[in-house]
């Protein structure tokens, strides 16, 4: 049993206790083969929406209880990497509408969503920008009643198997962020191609996809025209520390395996525990987790307590948690020894799902520009 001590942290309330625990009681239950990830994904997800765990994901007041989302991700990442994530794809898919949407356009999928009946993806990402986002050339043109979308989105998380798109197109009000929109597309409408499924380290779902002038209604579009990259920001900076979570589970997780490791491997009879060494190795991955735990629950907590963002606080636990966590995880795999790079043990499965980590949402290169520049921002007294 991972360690449950810091439940007891002041950043956390009774109801969050209650949460964690309910979680961990779903989470600790499910059972779906991995075999076929697609068909993994959607089982998780409405196994989960079953449970009540896909609550926190979405909301009509366009809230969020980012210590919720936190806590849920720890806990599935813990337990099971795919199961993470398709609690993640439902709220970062959803964040736009949640945050921008109308009325309608909540009461048409967010429902849904967190009931686990229908999928959802977040379409930023496209092959010629990752982190730039603003240097996205894919358009969505106004021609009378509709928007014609032209364009390619790549390393799309649920590409494939979504039932509804978050997307940014470029509908030109101003160059670069501020000419940027955001809408909501499905899978049905003539001119989407999904052109390549993708395979990582760690599978997920992931595509490809293409828009040849493919036409949406202008009410799909979420909140106002070029609006698109301040919504895009808004969500990540709810769910970037998220991210931080979820490597926190996986960085928990291995300490776990390492500890049962190294207490029942003997070496020239003597517990491998009992050496020096290996002490000062589980040491450093304690102290990793707990600074790890501290920086996401603070930026939560920020958030939670009425911070409108938390840029700052969720780059820097982000950073830090998913930097240490691959260190933590390959401290574990060094004391596994040969049985840590067997493929299909839980920490060599951990290594590879770490790594993606740092580089969606925002690499750790890019977070470190955030923190310094948000720093600066700060020392000059926000000018």
């Amino acid at each position: 049993m991972a360690d449950q001590s810091f439940l007891h942290w002041p950043f956390f309330e009774d109801g969050h206790r209650d949460w964690a625990r309910h979680v961990e009681d779903v989470a600790g239950a499910l059972v779906v083969d991995h075999t076929d990830t697609d068909a993994a994904c959607r089982q998780l997800v409405a196994a989960l929406g079953e449970a009540g765990v896909l609550g926190p994901t979405s909301s009509e007041d366009g809230a969020f209880d980012v210590r919720k989302l936190c806590l849920a991700r720890e806990i599935l990442a813990r337990h099971d990497g795919l199961a993470d994530f398709a609690f993640a794809m439902q709220g970062l898919g959803t964040g736009a509408i949640t945050l921008f949407g109308t009325e309608a356009q909540k009461a048409a999928w967010l429902p849904k969503t967190r009931a686990g009946q229908a999928i959802s993806a977040f379409a930023l990402t496209e092959p010629g920008s990752g982190s730039d986002v603003a240097a996205n050339t894919m358009t969505a043109t106004r021609d009378g009643g509709d928007f014609v979308l032209n364009g390619e989105k790549t390393w799309i998380s649920n590409g494939g198997i979504a039932d509804v798109y978050s997307l940014f197109a470029r509908t030109s009000e101003a160059p670069r962020a501020k000419g940027m929109s955001a809408f909501i597309v499905t899978p049905d409408l003539t001119g989407f191609e999904v052109v390549e499924r993708l395979e990582s380290i760690a599978p997920h779902p992931l595509a490809t996809l293409r828009f040849t002038d493919c036409r949406v209604p202008a009410s799909a579009m979420i909140g106002a025209p070029g609006q698109g990259f301040k919504i895009a920001m808004s969500v990540i900076d709810v769910f970037r520390a998220t991210v931080a979570a979820a490597a926190l589970g996986f960085a928990r997780r291995a300490l776990d395996e390492a500890l049962g490791r190294v207490t029942s491997r003997h070496v020239q009879g003597s517990p491998l525990f009992d050496l020096q060494m290996v002490q000062g190795h589980i040491a450093d991955m304690a102290v990793d987790i707990d600074a790890a735990a501290l920086l996401i629950y603070r930026a939560a907590w920020t958030r939670d307590a009425g911070a409108p963002r938390i840029t700052r606080e969720a780059a820097m636990a982000k950073l830090f948690a998913t930097d240490q966590a691959q260190q933590v995880i390959d401290k574990a795999v060094q004391l596994f020894g040969g049985d840590g790079v067997r493929r299909g043990t839980p920490v060599e499965t951990l290594y590879r799902e770490i790594r993606a980590l740092r580089i969606y949402e925002g690499a750790s290169d890019v977070q470190k520009v955030i923190i310094a520049r948000e720093t600066l921002s700060a020392a000059r007294g926000g000018a």
